[in-house]
């Protein structure tokens, strides 16, 4: 009963021009507030952990996203092989799984 008597109110009542234009800005709002709040910031931390992970040089102790805590030994393309540093153990992880450089090698020989 109510739906019947929306759906004829919907249909009878005429619409005025600034109903639209409010409705297509409040759409352009939430619009803008998503680019600028959600996505601009998720592509910036995406191109800083990019830009980390292809600077990863020879001897700089990283923690990858698991917890593991290693020195890099060797670097490749997709890959590189870390030590950890009480048992010497050699592991081979993708670079994407890399979370954070703890000590440059630079900054580790100084």
């Amino acid at each position: 009963m109510f739906l019947k008597f929306a759906l004829d109110e919907a249909t009878t009542a005429t619409t005025s021009p600034w109903s639209t234009v409010f409705t297509i800005g409040s759409l352009v709002l939430v619009v803008v507030f998503f680019y600028f709040f959600l996505i601009r910031p998720q592509k910036k931390q995406e191109k800083e952990a990019n830009n980390m992970r292809n600077s990863l040089t020879v001897g700089d102790e990283v923690t990858t996203i698991g917890g593991i805590i290693g020195k890099i030994v060797s670097i490749k393309e997709e890959t590189c092989v870390i030590e950890t540093a009480h048992e010497r153990t050699k592991i081979r992880i993708l670079k994407s799984a890399i979370s954070r450089v703890d000590v440059k090698a630079e900054d580790a020989q100084d």
